[in-house]
């Protein structure tokens, strides 16, 4: 069961691709959705964010008030190290989890990781392929603005707080160029999966 990697930092098309390849049939496990769900009302992961952070990033009926817990740790590169300590390690059992539970339904399937973080916290797990979604920060600053309505100032400050574009395509083995139009950036994602066995034979071949 092959395992690939996709990353990208944020407007940088990566659900675009994730949705792509999940229409030809992989199988998609999302690092944020599975961040979202270890982080429900009496999780041991919540009790903890709370105990570090205080109990006003709760919300009266107990789950997290995420805006209030990005205040905390936004710009403060101790505070995000210690909320990952926390939220890292139940992500990893979570998606080894799905994972291996595909596997079990379909010992064929191919399954996709979708992680922003992926430089920094996982690029060292033995993925089978590893693809990251890129567009220049000029062009997803434009995205951020025009599609989500952040201010220039908020989006630039985003672009700014995640690793660097170099440290991203330093580690993938394919990358998609999504600054183009959504039908280019599909045409690529398109010839990638008719490609993929050999793209994860030559990536295994040159790390023989």
């Amino acid at each position: 069961m092959p395992i690939v990697a996709l990353t990208g930092g944020i407007a940088s098309g990566k659900s675009t691709i994730a949705r792509r390849l999940v229409e030809h049939g992989a199988v998609l496990v999302d690092a944020d959705a599975l961040v979202r769900e270890v982080q429900q009302p009496g999780s041991p992961v919540l009790d903890a964010i709370a105990a570090e952070f205080g109990e006003d990033v709760l919300l009266p009926d107990g789950s997290l008030d995420r805006a209030a817990l990005g205040s905390r740790v936004f710009g403060d590169p101790d505070a995000v190290r210690r909320l990952n300590a926390i939220v890292h390690p139940a992500v990893r059992t979570e998606s080894t989890r799905r994972m291996q539970e595909a596997l079990a339904a379909d010992p064929a399937a191919v399954v996709v990781y979708d992680v922003p973080l992926l430089v920094e916290a996982r690029a060292s797990d033995p993925w089978q392929l590893i693809i990251v979604a890129h567009a220049p920060a000029e062009v997803r600053l434009e995205r951020l603005v025009s599609l989500r309505g952040m201010t220039a100032e908020d989006a630039t400050a985003r672009i700014a707080s995640q690793v660097s574009d170099e440290a991203r395509l330093a580690i993938a083995d394919v990358v998609i160029d999504t600054a183009g139009t959504m039908d280019d950036t599909l045409r690529q994602v398109d010839a990638l999966w008719s490609e993929l066995p050999t793209r994860i034979a030559e990536r295994a071949a040159g790390s023989a």
